[in-house]
């Protein structure tokens, strides 16, 4: 009994998998009561009003639609397989459509694009004329803001910065007009487009135009912080020179040898920058040697004197004098002295210092001696001639006697340099670059 039992429950459980297995599939209802000439006939109805579509031959048979003819692109005829199979009954689509390729076919959809704009356009051309008004309106009153100049002087900033800000400027007040006309036009969404292209291009120059703009905008901070003017004798990046002129570019530097040395701007004020003539006072030093036998004491006091009697070395500040160091052979003396650069030359005055104090030093016989060598020969017997006299002894009996002379200095010696000064006006005369230094000065005056 039990095996019949579970033979029946395994038969039950059987069908009722198969019965859910074998149930029937869903059925494709096809909606009858419409005749093929009825989705013919509407199908001719909505391609005749869509110009493009006209050309369509539609033919059905048991709800297939077959669509034949040339149609201008395949655009189109997507469209229309499209709008058939929207219909109902139409149970299949064939696409027997061909593209137009004759050049009047093709044209056709752009010569209607054209006389539709048109159309637009002459229903908009008093809005088009007020736009125009507008945007000459606005580029009279930028350009008349811009040739402003006097309003702009009032901002106390170089000539480069003054022409920034007027350009500026006009550059918003056309931009207002620009975007009024727009907004007269209903096309205020074009502006987004406008902008984001203008980006794009912006940060492209940008790129491209790096250096250029750096150096722009550095030229108009230094034409503004005023760092150097004309014939200021500087030091850039261990290049010494004489301004020349300051462009938009770059700083244009005569050297000390007469040659022209540009700087682009950017380095200019990315750089320490020395200025020599700022303050006309400078210091020089120099330093001497002495024996190490030589009062170091004296030594010094003549050398100040010998200093102040210097016509180009100032009285104030006082020339001073250290002992610096102590070397193999020789105390070194260094010795610090001040000119007036605007009267005396800095090399000139210097120069004469340092042979002043050797004159001195010679006619006080203090001692200035060569590095001294001793070389100890082992075994080498050195003989000496018995006519070589001493040097002392030749120094008494006055062979070795050293004449006293007079220290002369004339002020012509130590007049200040002015060919590189001369090589500037020839530089401001024939250059054609604009020099912000000469304008900002013109201003100032």
């Amino acid at each position: 009994m039990r095996s019949v039992f579970f033979c029946l429950l395994f038969l039950a459980l059987s069908g009722v998998v198969l019965g859910e297995d074998a149930a029937p599939a869903t059925e494709v209802k096809v909606k009858s009561g419409v005749q093929d000439e009825e989705i013919e006939s509407r199908l001719y109805d909505i391609f005749s009003e869509v110009e493009a579509l006209q050309e369509i031959q539609v033919s059905v048979r048991s709800g297939v639609v077959t669509l034949s003819g040339r149609v201008p692109s395949r655009a189109i005829a997507e469209e229309a397989v499209g709008l058939v199979k929207r219909t109902e009954g139409v149970v299949m689509t064939l696409d027997r459509m061909a593209e137009e390729t004759e050049v009047a076919s093709q044209l056709s959809p752009a010569l209607q694009k054209l006389r539709d704009m048109w159309t637009k356009t002459k229903v908009k051309l008093p809005l088009i004329g007020l736009a125009i008004i507008t945007v000459f309106l606005f580029v009279w009153l930028g350009n008349l803001f811009h040739g402003k100049e006097i309003w702009y002087q009032r901002l106390k900033v170089s000539s480069l910065a003054q022409n920034l800000v007027r350009r500026t400027v006009r550059v918003v007040v056309i931009g207002i007009g620009v975007l009024l006309a727009l907004e007269l036009l209903d096309a205020t969404s074009m502006v987004g487009a406008v902008l984001g292209a203008a980006g794009l291009v912006g940060l492209a120059v940008g790129f491209a135009f790096k250096n250029i703009i750096e150096n722009y905008l550095s030229g108009i901070l230094l034409s503004t912080r005023n760092p150097f003017e004309i014939g200021d004798v500087i030091e850039i990046n261990g290049r010494t020179g004489k301004v020349a002129v300051l462009t938009p570019r770059d700083t244009v530097l005569i050297t000390l040898d007469g040659n022209h040395l540009r700087i682009p701007n950017s380095i200019v004020i990315n750089s320490e920058l020395l200025n020599f003539t700022r303050n006309p006072r400078r210091r020089f030093e120099f330093t001497v040697g002495v024996s190490v036998d030589a009062d170091l004491t004296e030594a010094r006091s003549l050398a100040l004197e010998t200093l102040r009697k210097n016509p180009g070395i100032l009285a104030d500040p006082k020339p001073i004098a250290f002992i610096d160091s102590l070397g193999d052979s020789s105390v070194v003396l260094k010795f610090f002295a001040w000119l007036d650069q605007t009267k005396h030359d800095f090399l000139k005055t210097k120069s004469e210092s340092i042979r002043l104090v050797k004159c001195a030093f010679d006619n006080a016989e203090i001692e200035m001696p060569e590095p001294i060598y001793r070389l100890n020969l082992d075994g080498v017997p050195v003989a000496m001639s018995a006519s070589a006299e001493a040097p002392q002894e030749l120094e008494e009996k006055g062979e070795f006697a050293k004449p006293v002379k007079e220290v002369v200095v004339s002020e012509e010696d130590l007049a200040a340099d002015h060919s590189i000064d001369e090589q500037i006006e020839e530089e401001k005369e024939h250059s054609d670059e604009r020099n912000l230094l000469i304008e900002k000065s013109a201003k100032t005056e």
